[in-house]
């Protein structure tokens, strides 16, 4: 089997759905940019992740990583790989312009990662949490932590880890016990235990940039009371050369179900010399300018082996020989004839086309925030950001896993063993629904903070973009499914109405219908998605038009009614189930 990276389909979104090049008038930094441009780093995207890490990808899985003393060594191919990728200039594609990044929209960066992840998930963690790092350091860091790290982190010369979990402390970040004590020349001696650090130690760059939570001696309790550090593997040098080893060590690696060729360690800081990043006690806002990022970027993991899935399983459909055609009754048929094979195909490509729209639209909303001049275009932007990055999160990763099952199940027996990659593809996304926050911890944080605390504004000016496509659609061939959307906007606005009110007396139980009310939401974003992609087809050929269309249909038919079942779950409310002893549970 191969993986054929969906280069064609990628530009008409970027292009011709968004026209992101308009969207960018007035941004100085991308305007020598131009489609022709895009295209190209598109094509050559798709050559490194078909020729170079696809082919990496099983025996990756099935070396995994090595531990030895401190070190710990990546698959065969993997170092070599990885020279290529920055060679490349693949780690800095989105970087900042003044310390070596390429400066590209984020916009394209996203169908960039959705190649990478498709082809090669666990190589693929190691840059990502290298540009988080450097996402956040750009942000909060000194002039001076800048001028030394952010060069050689952009060019993937060196690494970046995200260093937040503790042995005790999961999601709760406010019980964590790494201390910081000052030192007299101005550094901070880290002493503490991380665990689940995802590129913690590795044999792929010369230094890894480790970004580390820690505490103040006179912090105040809480998460109000973490600081932000910058805790380099070995010492930088005054000219920038890498000095002696710091001391910070991998203490062990997991062995996990999946991503096994991603070094996933316990780091052990023993009074390791750190430099603050931002003001004392304000660390987790400064970490979540990485976290926000790197959700994204777990959000396209759930994509790119959504797509690849659908590409094994449909490959396998069309070659596999089996019992007589639904359609026709005829015997040696295709399993690819057969009615429900058709069914899980569909579903699979409809969803996941979606989803690349909606990462590359979620992408340009971050180069808005980020770039644009206009500061009411700013202020909208970095809303529809906030808004929508724990829906790509949790429904891209959902349904990301969902696609690695229904391709299992083409394959049947097949599907189940490693020979044909599947059940690794299902491996390797499964952790996409717990790290950087689980999926219900998206849908809280949706639910609360993003909805309710906001008085619904960010949600409104949302729906009311939607309510624009539609009325487009309404003038069209697409009328009717114009009307179907509409009806289920309506439904999930008045839901939404409904949870905000019920938010202010009865806030703890409203939060069990969380995980259903975003995917309600993202439903009906997804059909708002496809409504785009319809409007905006003439420009395709007659067969890609169809094949629009036809996902677009059973999308609507199929897919889009789960919106109902979610609404309906929802009033019939959590009360009961929030109020029951834990013993009943």
């Amino acid at each position: 089997m191969t993986y054929k990276a969906p280069v064609e389909d990628m530009a008409f979104i970027l292009k011709d759905v968004f026209d992101v090049q308009k969207e960018f008038e007035g941004i100085e930094q991308f305007q020598d940019f131009d489609y022709e441009l895009y295209s190209a780093v598109l094509e050559e995207g798709a050559k490194f992740a078909e020729n170079v890490l696809y082919p990496l990808n099983r025996d990756g899985d099935e070396e995994g990583c090595h531990h030895e003393g401190n070190e710990v060594t990546t698959p065969k191919g993997f170092k070599e790989a990885y020279a290529q990728f920055c060679e490349g200039g693949w780690q800095g594609i989105n970087g900042d312009p003044e310390f070596g990044g390429q400066g590209l929209p984020k916009s394209l960066h996203v169908l960039v990662e959705e190649m990478l992840y498709a082809s090669n998930t666990s190589f693929t963690l190691y840059p990502s949490l290298t540009a988080g790092a450097c996402a956040a350091l750009a942000a909060h860091g000194s002039v001076e932590l800048k001028k030394t790290y952010l060069e050689n982190m952009q060019s993937g010369v060196w690494s970046g880890s995200m260093c937040l979990t503790e042995p005790h402390s999961g999601s709760d970040l406010g019980i964590l016990k790494t201390k910081a004590e000052p030192a007299e020349d101005g550094t901070f001696k880290i002493s503490g235990t991380k665990i689940f650090i995802t590129g913690g130690e590795h044999d792929l760059a010369d230094n890894i940039i480790h970004l580390v939570l820690a505490r103040l001696p006179d912090a105040p309790a809480g998460p109000r009371g973490i600081s932000l550090f910058l805790v380099p593997k070995f010492h930088v040098k005054n000219d920038g050369s890498v000095g002696d080893r710091n001391t910070v060590f991998c203490g062990s690696i997991e062995h996990k179900m999946g991503i096994k060729a991603s070094s996933t360690c316990v780091m052990n800081f023993e009074e390791a010399t750190g430099y603050l990043i931002g003001e004392p006690h304000r660390g987790l806002a400064c970490m979540f300018t990485m976290m926000n990022k790197e959700r994204l970027s777990i959000a396209l993991q759930g994509v790119g082996l959504a797509d690849v899935s659908y590409q094994t399983a449909r490959q396998y459909a069309e070659e596999r020989i089996q019992g007589r055609s639904s359609r026709e009754g005829k015997k040696g048929a295709s399993i690819i004839e057969h009615a429900d094979v058709r069914r899980m195909l569909l579903s699979m490509r409809s969803v996941t086309e979606i989803c690349r729209a909606l990462g590359v639209y979620l992408g340009m909303q971050i180069d808005l925030n980020e770039h644009s001049k206009d500061a009411a275009i700013k202020a909208k932007a970095g809303k529809r950001v906030a808004l929508l990055t724990p829906i790509a999160k949790a429904f891209f990763t959902d349904t990301g896993f969902e696609n690695c099952n229904h391709g299992i199940q083409v394959l049947g027996g097949h599907g189940y063993v490693r020979e044909w990659g599947l059940e690794q593809f299902a491996r390797d996304a499964r952790i996409a629904q717990i790290y950087e926050g689980t999926n219900g911890i998206q849908a809280q944080d949706l639910m609360i903070r993003k909805v309710c605390a906001d008085n619904g504004e960010a949600i409104d000016e949302m729906f009311a973009e939607i309510r624009e496509t539609i009325a487009q659609g309404k003038s069209g061939e697409y009328a009717q499914l114009s009307s179907e959307l509409e009806q289920e906007l309506a439904k999930v606005d008045a839901l939404t109405k409904e949870l905000m009110e019920q938010n202010k007396t009865d806030g703890a139980a409203a939060q069990g219908g969380a995980v259903e009310y975003l995917n309600a939401v993202a439903y009906v974003i997804g059909g708002w998605l496809w409504m785009k992609q319809l409007l905006a087809s003439e420009v395709l050929t007659q067969e890609q038009v169809a094949r629009k269309r036809v996902a677009a249909e059973f999308y609507f038919a199929h897919l889009m009614p789960k919106v109902d079942a979610y609404v309906r779950s929802i009033k019939n409310g959590y009360k009961a189930t929030f109020e029951l002893e834990d013993a009943l549970i």
